[in-house]
C-alpha cells in the first residue's frame, strides 16, 4: 500500500488551503453601509406574467413605503433577455438596496401595520400572495457587495 503525502506534505497543503480560503473570504459590511440583496424567482412555466401581475399588485406597493420610510434605498426588478439551461434559469430578479446590513437582516416592525393599511381586504390579500408563491418553481436570496478591483 503507498502513500499520496506525508504528513508534512499534507500538512502544507491544508495550511495553503486554509489560508487562501481566509483571503478569499468575504469582508464584514460597514454598519453605516447600503447593504444589498438580489431576490430571484424562477416560476413554473406559463406563469411568469400572473406572477409579475401580483408581484406589482401585492408585493411592490409594500417595498415603496419601505423607501418611503428610508428603511430601502432603491428597488427595481430585472429579467433576462435570453434563456439559460433549465438548472439556471431564472425568470425575475427583484435588487433591494436597504440602508444597511443591520435593516435588511431586521424585520420592519410597521410591516403588518403597512399591509394592513395597503390592503383593507386581509383575506383577497393572503390569497393571492399564497399563490403568487404556489406558480413558482425556485426562490431564493443572494447578499451581494462590491469587489473593489483597485485594491491591493
Amino acid at each position: 500500500m503507498t502513500r499520496m503525502f506525508s504528513p508534512a506534505v499534507m500538512l502544507l497543503l491544508l495550511s495553503v488551503f486554509a489560508i487562501d480560503v481566509h483571503a478569499q473570504a468575504p469582508t464584514k459590511p460597514a454598519a453605516d453601509q447600503p447593504f444589498v440583496i438580489e431576490y430571484y424567482y424562477k416560476v413554473k412555466w406559463g406563469h411568469a406574467n400572473e406572477f409579475l401581475q401580483l408581484f406589482k399588485k401585492n408585493h411592490y406597493p409594500l417595498l415603496k413605503k419601505e423607501v418611503e420610510s428610508g428603511r430601502i434605498v432603491k428597488v427595481w426588478m430585472d429579467q433576462p433577455q435570453l434563456h439559460m439551461t433549465e438548472d439556471a434559469r431564472w425568470d425575475y430578479r427583484v435588487s433591494i438596496v436597504f440602508k444597511n446590513a443591520t435593516v435588511a437582516n431586521t424585520a420592519n416592525p410597521d410591516e403588518d401595520a403597512t399591509i394592513k393599511s395597503l390592503f383593507p381586504d386581509q383575506q383577497t390579500y393572503k390569497q393571492e400572495e399564497q399563490r403568487r408563491f404556489e406558480i413558482l418553481d425556485a426562490h431564493w436570496d443572494l447578499p451581494v457587495q462590491k469587489v473593489d478591483l483597485e485594491a491591493k
